[in-house]
């Protein structure tokens, strides 16, 4: 988290350091004597497109005069797996603690 914020920080002082440059450089431009006026030229004419022909759709046939289609699909083999190998049985998992042997402690001197 505090990578984003570091992150944050320097895209928002990059960001207001850009719009200063952005002030700096309008406020430049507004002292700036104006612009002689340039002689205006008329644009010469384009030519005119030509019509180009329209494409034609081509007739469809209608539905009826297609050839109908099957009812019965026809019979396909079967495909038959091979038989699963047989699974070793799994060993039960005794439910029972086994019990520890406790020894009697040495006898105290």
């Amino acid at each position: 988290m505090g990578y984003f914020n570091c992150f944050a920080l320097g895209f928002f002082m990059a960001l207001s350091f850009a719009s200063i440059d952005v002030g700096v450089a309008a406020r430049h431009l507004q002292q700036l004597p104006p612009m002689p006026t340039l002689p205006t030229t008329t644009l010469p004419l384009f030519p005119s497109i030509p019509n180009l022909p329209q494409p034609s759709i081509p007739s469809f046939p209608r539905p009826g005069a297609l050839p109908p289609l099957p009812t019965t699909l026809p019979s396909v083999p079967r495909a038959t797996l091979p038989p699963l190998p047989s699974m070793p049985s799994v060993p039960t998992i005794p439910t029972t603690i086994p019990s520890i042997p406790f020894f009697s402690p040495p006898p105290s001197p």
